[in-house]
C-alpha cells in the first residue's frame, strides 16, 4: 500500500433482518460469504478480519465469535478481532477496518456486524442492554428508553416543538423500509396509527422505538490501488472518527446536545475535507425517533431546536428533500440488531455512492452515518464518497 492510497469498499451485504432462526455463527457467516462473493473476492485473500458484536456472550452464551467466523468462511490464518463498543460497535468496526487498511498492516480487511435477540423476552433484552448505563442509574431502573422519553418531553416543551414531529421521522423512515427487502418492518405506518400507540416513555409511543432484532451485515475495505484490480464501482471512506461522552448522562451541560455526536462529526468533516451542507445522504441512528433531530443538530444539518421544523417542511424525505435522511428505513424499520447496525448504516451509504440501492436510490456523491452508542455516550461518525 503506498502512502497515497485511499481507504476503499468493494463490497458489502446485509442479511434479512428480523426474528431469524440462525445463530449468531450463522448469521455472521451468511453476511461474511455474501460480502466476499459481492466482491468477487476469495476468503483467503482476507488478512484482517472483524467481528463488530457487543452481546454474543450474554444473549447465546458463545464468545470467540470472531474465530469461529475465520473457521466458517475459510479466511485462516486471518488475524482477528471482536469489536465491542456497545450499540456503537459496528461504527467502531469500520473505524477499526479503516486503521487496518490505512496503516498498511493489510491489504484486505473483512469487517461483519452481527447480533441475536429475539430468543429472549423483552424484559430480558431490555436487561441486558440496560447494562450499557453508569452502575448507579442501573441499579434504579434506569433505561435507555426511560432517557430517551426524559429528552424528548425536555426537546419538545424547550424548542416548542410538536409532538407530530417525532410521528413524522417515524413514519418517513418506515416508509424508506418498505423499498429495502432485508428490512424487519417493510410496511409505511400514517402518522395517526405512530400517535395513537401504546406509550412506552412519555412521551415518546410504541412506534418511536425499534425493535429487537436477529441479522448481521458485512463489509469489505482495502486499499484503492487493490480495489482497481478488482472493479471500478467502490466507495471510499472519506473521513471517520470517534468521541465519548459522560457516563452518566445527567452531568451533561446539555441533554439535547449529544457531544459524542458534535466531535467525532466534527473530526470526519476535518478528515475529509467535507462539510455538513456537502453531505447528499445520511444514515443515522433512529434507535428512538428523538435521536434524528439530536444527531442532525449535532452534525450541523439543523440548527440548535431547528431540526424538527426541517423534518416538517421535508427537508428529509428520500424522494423530495435536500437531505435524504434513512433511506435504508433506519433502525426504525430495518432493524436493530446491535452489533450489526453500524455496518448496515455504512452498507446503505456504500450502496448509495455506487448506485446500488434500487428504488431506495438517490443522487449522491457524498454520504455520512452516525452510529451511537448507549444514549450518546460513544458515537463512530463515517463519511464515504464515491470513486472519481
Amino acid at each position: 500500500m503506498t502512502s497515497s492510497d485511499r481507504v476503499a469498499v468493494i463490497g458489502a451485504s446485509m442479511t434479512q433482518f428480523g426474528q431469524r432462526e440462525a445463530w449468531i455463527q450463522e448469521l455472521l457467516a451468511e453476511a461474511g460469504l455474501d460480502c466476499l462473493e459481492d466482491a468477487g473476492v476469495d476468503a483467503g485473500e482476507v488478512e484482517h478480519l472483524y467481528v463488530s458484536n457487543m452481546t454474543s456472550g450474554e444473549f447465546e452464551g458463545m464468545t470467540g465469535v470472531m474465530n469461529a467466523l475465520a473457521h466458517d468462511i475459510g479466511a485462516l490464518p486471518a488475524y482477528t478481532q471482536r469489536v465491542d463498543q456497545t450499540s456503537s460497535s459496528g461504527g467502531a468496526g469500520i473505524f477499526a477496518a479503516w486503521q487496518s487498511i490505512a496503516s498498511g498492516a493489510s491489504e484486505m480487511t473483512l469487517l461483519v456486524g452481527g447480533e441475536k435477540m429475539t430468543h429472549t423476552t423483552t424484559g430480558e433484552s431490555t436487561d441486558i442492554i440496560a447494562s450499557i448505563t453508569h452502575p448507579v442509574e442501573y441499579k434504579t431502573g434506569v433505561t435507555l428508553p426511560s432517557f430517551a422519553g426524559l429528552t424528548a418531553r425536555h426537546y419538545l416543551e424547550r424548542f416548542d416543538a410538536p409532538r407530530e414531529s417525532l410521528a413524522k421521522v417515524a413514519s418517513k423512515n418506515h416508509k424508506n423500509g418498505v423499498d429495502n427487502p432485508h428490512a424487519q418492518f417493510q410496511k409505511e405506518v400514517d402518522e395517526e396509527t405512530i400517535l395513537e400507540s401504546p406509550i412506552i416513555a412519555d412521551p415518546l409511543r410504541l412506534y418511536d422505538f425499534c425493535p429487537v432484532t436477529d441479522g448481521s451485515a458485512a463489509m469489505l475495505f482495502c486499499p484503492e490501488s487493490v480495489a482497481k484490480e478488482y472493479t471500478d464501482e467502490y466507495a471510499i471512506v472519506s473521513g471517520v472518527d470517534g468521541a465519548t461522552d459522560t457516563h452518566v448522562v445527567h452531568e451533561r451541560e446539555d441533554p439535547t446536545t449529544m457531544r459524542g455526536v458534535v466531535e467525532s462529526g466534527k473530526g470526519a468533516y476535518e478528515m475529509s475535507g467535507y462539510g455538513p451542507d456537502d453531505i447528499d445522504v445520511a444514515e443515522l441512528h433512529d434507535m428512538f425517533t428523538i435521536l434524528e433531530f439530536l444527531q442532525m443538530e449535532g452534525l450541523g444539518f439543523a440548527e440548535k431546536g431547528e431540526a424538527w421544523e426541517l423534518v416538517e417542511e421535508g427537508y428529509t424525505e428520500r424522494d423530495t428533500g435536500e437531505l435524504p435522511i434513512n433511506t435504508s428505513g433506519g433502525l426504525k424499520s430495518k432493524g436493530h440488531p446491535l452489533g450489526a447496525s453500524g455496518v448496515a448504516q455504512g452498507v446503505e451509504i456504500y450502496e448509495q455512492l455506487v448506485g446500488e440501492a434500487g428504488p431506495r436510490q438517490v443522487d449522491a456523491d457524498v454520504g455520512l452515518c452516525c452510529n451511537v452508542g448507549g444514549f450518546g455516550n460513544c458515537v463512530i461518525t463515517t463519511i464515504m464518497e464515491a470513486a472519481r
